[in-house]
């Protein structure tokens, strides 16, 4: 008996269980690499940052790259458009948190809920529809 042709509606919600796992997973491995090089490997807590900021994105990469979209996308394509949307989702977070706790005068903590739920959307469908995004062919 053959499995039913899955649904575009159930892979879509594996795709967004699987980016958020990511997530997860590379905030455990930027925090975990972070307590570990200042605690234990004694570096100073700005590169210490710096290195556990790198893992954490090299993970995200990965992990989204090759389990939640399934991507076969070059490196050479996909990785400057990882960049780039990161430097979007940068900006948009400085945007959000300016406009939130500025003049709709929201406390920074709940402000920053609301902007990490937007930049994970927008980063959702960056990876979705351009980063990780099939080639599609010229002709």
């Amino acid at each position: 008996m053959n499995a039913p042709p899955s649904r575009p509606r159930g892979a879509l919600a594996r795709q967004i269980r699987r980016f958020a796992s990511t997530g997860v997973i590379a905030a455990v491995g930027h925090y975990g690499s972070l307590v570990l090089a200042v605690e234990l490997l004694r570096f100073e807590p700005v590169p210490a940052a710096v290195l556990a900021y790198t893992i954490g994105g090299a993970i995200a990469y990965l992990l989204n790259r090759n389990w939640t979209f399934e991507s076969d996308a070059a490196h050479e394509r996909a990785l400057p458009r990882f960049l780039l949307a990161n430097l979007v989702a940068l900006a948009l977070t400085a945007l959000l948190m300016a406009l939130f706790t500025g003049p709709l005068g929201l406390h920074y903590l709940p402000a920053q809920l609301l902007t990490t739920g937007t930049v994970m959307v927008w980063n959702f469908l960056a990876y979705r529809h351009w980063t990780f995004a099939p080639a599609t062919p010229r002709g």
